[in-house]
C-alpha cells in the first residue's frame, strides 16, 4: 500500500459559479449542515484508508529568501489515504461531498514518495 495526499481546492469563482452564493441564507445553512453530514459519513466509510485525518486549512503564509508573506492559493483542506494504486486513491473522492454536496472545486489526489536516500 502506498501513501497519498488529497488537497481539497476551492476558489470564491468556484463557490460563486456553483450559485452558492444565490441561496438562501437558510438554504446554505441546510446545504452546509448537510454536507458536513455527508462528509462525515464519507471519513467513517473509509475509515480503514485514512492515514492522516486531515481538516480544513486556515490562511496561508510564504516563506521564501525573501522573507514571509501573506499568499493565497485554491487549498482548503486535506488527508492522507492508503490505497494500494494512484487510481485506487482517486476512486476514493469519486462524488466526494467536497464538490457534490458542498461548493468546493475538486480533490488533488498525489503519492507521498520516500525522502530520497531515506
Amino acid at each position: 500500500m502506498k501513501n497519498f495526499l488529497a488537497i481539497f481546492n476551492g476558489t470564491p469563482e468556484a463557490v460563486e459559479k456553483s450559485g452558492w452564493n444565490a441561496l438562501s441564507e437558510s438554504e446554505r445553512n441546510k446545504r452546509s449542515q448537510a454536507g458536513i453530514a455527508a462528509w462525515h459519513a464519507w471519513m467513517e466509510n473509509h475509515k480503514a484508508q485514512i492515514v492522516v485525518a486531515g481538516g480544513p486549512i486556515g490562511k496561508t503564509k510564504r516563506v521564501s529568501g525573501k522573507g514571509i508573506t501573506d499568499a493565497h492559493n485554491a487549498i482548503c483542506g486535506y488527508v492522507v489515504v492508503s490505497a494500494d494504486s494512484h487510481d485506487a486513491a482517486a476512486r476514493l473522492f469519486d462524488k466526494h461531498p467536497h464538490f457534490a454536496v458542498l461548493p468546493g472545486e475538486a480533490v488533488e489526489v498525489m503519492e507521498c514518495m520516500p525522502v530520497p536516500g531515506a
